[in-house]
């Protein structure tokens, strides 16, 4: 039998079809991308357009692969269960036993009995699931964390992810030591609200603590941390860790404290403004990233004009633009709407705005020697990541999965190239 898995969305998703990727492989299964007997779509609900591609995919593939096995799971599917009952799906779940995808194939295979299986409940256990390697990237991602306890007006994901809860602090230990074993040399710590981990009064800074003790592992990233989970704590070990990235992906949402009041956010822009200057007094060349939302009811332009501004004031190294989209079953949702014209304006200058504060954090490494993590090869170019996330394109072909100093020649559509200065693991091989 052989199948395939398709993922939308987040970083969690991604770790949860990898997952399953490993557990069907580890029991005979084949990957096959052209030829499935089995197809399992991982889907997403943050957006409506989240939603619409989840369910077009899920058409496509029934009529692609009409005597397929076809499994669809994930945030779209517990957000609108009765709209994916009709669609020709054998074996459907919410976000709730996608660890016992294996089991619930081989019983399918056994009796043909098509499975559902969702859950109203918000408080749930962690679903363990562990990952020894990753196929498909250089690093490798962690979930230590899911759902979410904050709901913010516009946000869908605390109703269909259930509350906060946290892997074991040994599990995640145990599995980032296999990972490095098996090559990995960088880890993705991710979740819901990953900076919200906690077992047993241990945190998020306890574990970086301890995973830093691993021998191999040269890079801890966080894929999202929220602004007020930046405790002294976490600023003391930003100070002292040096396996911490260099770039901190933190949520604005917007810049109005009028609208951040309507979205329930738990910050306004003052406290935001005073956390990013203490960041920047630890570590003055981190890049710092953010989600904006844009077309919030209630967001005039005279508060779009301070969300741009604030932006600008913020000098993030890159913006992550998208337009606000209702969530039936939020409280934005009964809020007055801003035109969807009104919306795309916003959004396009917002992007605009991206590119130059991308541009203008680049350029301020033209000159330097920064260490790249390689991934992949492009044409004549060697291509990896730096701490700081910027990519980088390595004239020449060099192993993967290895770590090069590189001095950063120029910057061309916001990526840099480089040439090789030395190999910090190794003997250079080219």
């Amino acid at each position: 039998m052989k199948f395939k898995i398709i993922t939308l969305g987040c970083k969690v998703n991604t770790y949860e079809s990898e997952y399953m990727l490993e557990t069907l492989l580890a029991s005979g299964y084949l990957y096959d991308e052209e030829n499935p007997n089995i197809i399992i779509i991982n889907t997403c609900s943050v957006t409506n357009t989240a939603d619409a591609k989840s369910r077009k995919l899920v058409r496509k593939s029934r009529r692609e692969h009409e005597n397929a096995i076809l499994i669809v799971v994930g945030c779209s599917t517990q957000n609108h269960q009765e709209e994916y009952l009709d669609m020709g799906i054998d074996i459907l779940l919410g976000n709730k036993e996608k660890s016992k995808i294996a089991l619930l194939i081989t019983k399918y295979l056994k009796d043909h009995q098509k499975y559902q299986y969702f859950t109203k409940e918000r408080a749930l256990d962690f679903e363990d699931m562990q990952v020894g390697k990753f196929t498909t990237h250089t690093r490798a991602f962690v979930k230590i964390q899911d759902g979410c306890d904050n709901f913010c007006s516009y946000c869908i994901i605390p109703f269909v992810r259930g509350s906060i809860r946290s892997k074991r602090f040994e599990t995640v230990i145990e599995e980032a030591e296999t990972l490095v074993l098996n090559g990995h040399k960088e880890i993705v710590l991710t979740g819901i609200h990953t900076g919200s981990y906690n077992d047993e009064g241990r945190d998020l800074s306890d574990l970086i603590k301890e995973l830093a003790k691993i021998e191999g592992l040269e890079r801890i990233r966080i894929s999202s941390i929220e602004i007020t989970e930046l405790n002294d704590k976490f600023l003391d070990l930003l100070a002292k860790e040096p396996k911490i990235a260099n770039h901190l992906h933190i949520p604005l949402q917007s810049g109005s404290d009028t609208v951040l009041k309507r979205m329930n956010r738990k910050y306004d822009t003052a406290y935001f403004r005073d956390k990013i200057k203490e960041i920047r007094k630890i570590r003055p060349d981190i890049s710092i990233t953010t989600d904006c939302i844009v077309g919030h009811p209630y967001e005039t332009e005279e508060c779009f004009q301070e969300y741009v501004d604030f932006c600008k004031e913020m000098k993030f190294s890159k913006l992550h633009v998208f337009p606000y989209s209702i969530r039936n079953g939020t409280s934005s949702a009964a809020m007055p709407q801003i035109d969807n014209e009104t919306k795309k304006r916003r959004t396009h200058q917002l992007l605009k705005l991206s590119e130059e504060l991308e541009e203008e954090y680049l350029k301020k490494f033209i000159g330097k020697e920064l260490d790249i993590l390689t991934e992949e090869y492009v044409n004549d170019f060697t291509v990896g990541f730096t701490s700081n996330y910027i990519k980088v394109y390595l004239n020449g072909e060099y192993k993967l999965n290895q770590t090069y100093r590189c001095k950063i020649n120029g910057i061309k559509n916001n990526i840099a190239y480089a040439s090789l200065t030395s190999c910090l693991n190794e003997k250079i091989t080219v």
